[in-house]
């Protein structure tokens, strides 16, 4: 797969470092007493995001990753050297969970955000701090203690104002290369889209929004069917759906029960989502005159009783695609923002399956010593 969107990695701080047993021995200084110094505290794991990755493919080859230790303490009251922290990137719009507890982490949605997913171990006392009147020559001192271990799951959702639904070969693609800079491949047989792509749609100066094409859906999507729900979660965090529909399909089939059959497929997968503001873009204007394409389109329109935002466009030759990009601009402003995501969710029968390749892997064994 070219598109990695969930994976499960596990995450090690470092153990803070222990403290020194040492007594001061210097000429002529008798009784010189305690001096051992303190351990160094362990390394934390961070999560940061980075808006120059968009896939989480890395995670594929490299699933552990751990901190380095705290120095132990030494004579003279000097402080080990403190582990230095893990910093694992990963791209803008990632979703962090507890595999264990399927607690949601942390949400990373703008650059450079930091998430700590595993503190480091505090470093021990020296026996200098044990030292009173009645106890001049403590020999009490501490260990480090422990990092945290964390199975984290991973999984990334694209940050978006605008996706497009729809089956495949609708014209989603062709209509994002119309009105963004993104160049995703387009060609004349189903699932050409296989990870989704972002377009960002300039209006005017200083004013743009983001355009996510997702890979097409087909009746069943959301038990799995083509692609699945593994890309209908995408759809998620965009704030309005443009529900495409192909008004000549090459089956013959009738555009009005296209769009009810992905209106089923969005209620069975998120009755929240199918809620969310859709209008309807009936695409491939071109292929009819402009008195037969606009019949057509009124058709569409009355056979689905359809009430809201609706627009004919030809995406290939960019016919009615400016009025419907100033139409968005001037929508989104009025729009609610996407939810957040749930605290807690449910892991998903597809997920599972999905997942099944790393069942066989403990990540949590025993780091090797030369990790």
């Amino acid at each position: 797969m070219k598109f990695i969107d969930e994976v499960r990695i596990h995450v090690a701080s470092g153990t803070g470092g222990h403290g020194s047993l040492s007594f001061r021995r210097e000429k002529f200084i008798p009784f010189g007493g305690p001096d051992g110094g303190d351990g160094g505290r362990g390394g934390s794991v961070f999560l940061v995001a980075q808006a120059s990755l968009n896939t989480l493919i890395d995670f594929r080859y490299q699933r552990r990753y751990r901190a380095e230790t705290g120095h132990g303490g030494a004579g003279r009251q000097m402080t080990g050297r403190a582990g230095l922290d893990k910093e694992i990137h990963v791209p803008v719009g990632t979703l962090v969970y507890d595999d264990d507890t399927r607690e949601l982490l942390g949400d990373l949605r703008e650059d450079g955000e930091r998430l700590l997913v595993a503190q480091g171990g505090r470093g021990g006392h020296g026996n200098l701090h044990f030292k009173s009147s009645i106890n001049r020559a403590p020999r009490q001192y501490e260990k480090g203690t422990p990092g945290e271990e964390r199975n984290l799951r991973l999984e990334l959702r694209v940050l978006a104002d605008v996706g497009l639904l729809g089956l495949p070969n609708a014209g989603k693609s062709t209509l994002i290369r119309a009105v963004s800079a993104a160049r995703p491949k387009v060609a004349d047989y189903p699932f050409t889209t296989l990870y989704p792509n972002l377009g960002v749609v300039r209006v005017a100066t200083h004013e743009s929004f983001v355009l996510a094409d997702i890979p097409g859906l087909i009746p069943g999507a959301s038990e799995g069917a083509g692609l699945g729900t593994r890309f209908l979660k995408h759809l998620s965090r965009t704030r309005l759906l443009l529900h495409m529909v192909d008004m000549a399909p090459v089956d013959e089939s009738n555009p009005a029960e296209n769009i009810r059959a992905l209106e089923e497929e969005l209620l069975a997968y998120s009755p929240a989502l199918a809620q969310r503001p859709r209008w309807l873009v009936v695409n491939k204007a071109d292929l009819f005159s402009a008195e037969e394409g606009e019949a057509r389109f009124q058709a569409i329109r009355t056979e689905l009783a359809w009430d809201g935002p609706a627009f004919l466009i030809s995406a290939a030759s960019g016919a009615g695609c400016n009025a419907l990009t100033h139409a968005i601009w001037q929508a989104l402003p009025d729009l609610p923002p996407a939810p957040d995501p749930v605290q807690s969710e449910e892991w998903g029968d597809e997920e599972e399956e999905y997942l099944e390749e790393w069942e066989g892997d403990d990540l949590s064994a025993d780091w090797d010593d030369d990790e």
